[in-house]
């Protein structure tokens, strides 16, 4: 992919993601019903890893970090670490930090966090 389509690609994604961040900072999920609703709750009535997620995410936005905490803590913690990935790959950092790449990253990264995001699921429901 040229350079040119590079920051075309970049660009795109940076005003997709700031109307999401927008569109999220002015609707509320709690209150506007044609927010999507999540399927798997919706069908099982168990909580899903990501549910609550959109909450947190309205509340994270309004500065309430306690009560986004509280809506989904799997989610707040995420984020530093999906911004990292982001910092690596966009940023050449894994060129830089291929050891730290490979412990963030790496294989036993991907079983600890399926290991966290099953555990997550299981406890939230108990």
């Amino acid at each position: 992919m040229g350079r040119k389509n590079s920051n075309l690609l970049y660009s795109v994604f940076i005003i997709a993601f700031g109307g999401g961040l927008l569109f999220y900072y002015f609707y509320n999920p709690n209150s506007d019903s044609f927010l999507i609703r999540c399927p798997f709750k919706t069908f099982t009535h168990l909580d899903c890893p990501g549910c609550g997620s959109q909450r947190a995410l309205h509340s994270l936005l309004h500065g309430e970090f306690r009560q986004a905490f509280s809506y989904n803590p799997l989610f707040i913690a995420a984020i530093p670490y999906v911004f990292t990935g982001v910092l690596f790959e966009w940023f050449g950092l894994k060129y830089s930090f291929p050891k730290i790449r490979k412990i963030l990253f790496g294989r036993w990264a991907i079983y600890l966090i399926a290991f966290l995001v099953i555990f997550f699921f299981i406890f939230r429901n108990i």
